[in-house]
């Protein structure tokens, strides 16, 4: 009989646990359980600025992130490994991929997407992204966003960028009565105002003053709607028309400095009247005292690149990626963080108070805080038009990433070279080139 009773509790008891434990499971109780196995989310970044000047707030940012999802996010913490130098970065990434040791998340340098994503170690987030009902790719500029797709999938999000804008000596112009060219100016209004600056100013019979420095063939192709390659990077199309007039309106542009490299040190020196730049040397070099150290004696303020016959006032996109390992086991919340850093304005709004690359968020990039803040960064409530930064991230020039991009862009290189030093026809040597480019392209596929 008491065995009976005792079977009888037992039942009782073990039916009472069960339900306790559905009761637990169906209502998410369990994650509250003092017992329960913490998860540990990894991060992979480095301790200095992408953007390659001083900063004290390396991890600033991140760690207001982690503030965030660890309080959004009870059971997880997350960790990241400090101290990597910028310059050493991506080989110890390399490296922890290969020991199968890469961390959940990591920063991926625009040059390395490619072949990250080549070998397979980047998760897809297309499905990701279509799943979730609170990703909303409107909200980022979409050159930034389209910065991390390779092939027709996207395995990166942007968290900051900064677009190459033209920056130019107002001074100058001023002193030969230029007015500031406009937001749809073009390639021969610049050549015009180049032409106009150069001239040697102290009369001894020597150039010291010039138009341009550091304009290259690759913003002269940007800005004349110049596709350098398909989408699989398997054929280049270095013969087209739009081509043949960058490489002409380039040697155009040169011959006006006489033979003379000019470099710049004669920009900081206030005695070239353009000189394109990205906007994040912009905001690492307007603030005083900065300015006063290498820019000083002039006025200078940033517009957009001039349009080609054939293009439009784009220039190239420099974008820090953000990437999620593909083996990794926590996809659920390494998607959480990703949106957290990438598409939160709570955190994207810091990139302009503790980096200066550029949100990639519109509504944070264009808002009133981000212009007041700028301009108290600045000290010139001149200096800043939000209308042509966000222009000019919305519409850069976003390259296709495919294996071996910067070996076959460095190709593309040493033809537009040898046709510039050179006197032959430029569209049979850009004939020859593409031959040749086409042939490299065919043997990396090939490997």
């Amino acid at each position: 009989m008491k065995k009976d009773k005792w079977k009888q509790r037992s039942a009782v008891a073990v039916g009472a646990a069960l339900l306790l434990i559905a009761i637990v499971i169906l209502t998410d109780a369990y994650q509250k359980i003092p017992f329960r196995k913490e998860v540990v989310l990894t991060v992979g970044v480095f301790s200095d600025s992408y953007w390659e000047v001083q900063n004290g707030y390396s991890y600033q940012i991140l760690e207001d992130a982690i503030a965030l999802f660890e309080e959004e996010h009870p059971g997880v913490r997350v960790e990241y490994v400090s101290g990597i130098l910028k310059e050493h970065y991506p080989e110890w990434l390399a490296e922890q991929m290969v020991l199968g040791k890469a961390p959940d998340l990591f920063l991926v340098f625009g040059e390395n997407f490619n072949d990250f994503a080549e070998i397979g170690a980047l998760k897809d987030l297309s499905g990701l992204m279509e799943s979730d009902d609170s990703f909303e790719k409107e909200r980022f500029y979409s050159s930034a966003l389209n910065c991390g797709r390779y092939g027709e999938r996207q395995y990166a999000l942007p968290y900051e960028c900064a677009p190459k804008l033209m920056f130019v000596n107002k001074t100058i112009l001023t002193e030969e009565g230029i007015p500031l060219p406009g937001e749809n100016w073009t390639w021969e209004d610049f050549y015009e105002i180049c032409a106009a600056v150069t001239k040697d100013t102290d009369g001894n019979g020597t150039l010291d003053r010039f138009g341009v420095v550091g304009y290259t063939w690759a913003d002269a192709f940007d800005s004349n709607g110049v596709q350098l390659f398909d989408r699989r990077g398997t054929e280049c199309y270095l013969t087209g028309e739009e081509v043949r007039e960058a490489i002409l309106f380039m040697e155009k542009l040169n011959g006006l400095h006489d033979g003379y490299s000019v470099g710049s040190k004669d920009f900081d020196l206030g005695n070239v009247a353009f000189q394109p730049m990205l906007f994040s040397e912009y905001r690492a070099y307007k603030p005083y005292p900065l300015s006063i150290k290498k820019y000083s004696g002039f006025e200078w303020e940033c517009i957009p690149m001039p349009a080609g016959n054939h293009g439009a006032n784009i220039s190239e996109l420099d974008t820090l990626l953000l990437a999620m390992n593909a083996n990794t086991s926590q996809t659920e919340y390494a998607w959480e963080l990703m949106k957290l850093l990438s598409a939160d304005e709570r955190i994207q709004s810091e990139i302009f108070t503790y980096s200066e690359g550029v949100s990639v968020l519109k509504d944070v990039t264009e808002s009133d805080e981000t212009l007041q803040l700028l301009i108290e960064r600045s000290g010139d409530n001149n200096g800043f038009n939000l209308d042509v930064l966000s222009d000019a991230v919305e519409h850069a020039a976003v390259t296709f990433g495919f294996r071996n991009r910067e070996e076959a862009m460095e190709e593309v290189n040493k033809a537009v070279r040898d046709i510039m030093e050179g006197s032959s026809n430029i569209s049979m040597e850009l004939i020859i080139w593409n031959r040749e480019i086409n042939q490299f392209l065919k043997n990396q596929i090939n490997r």
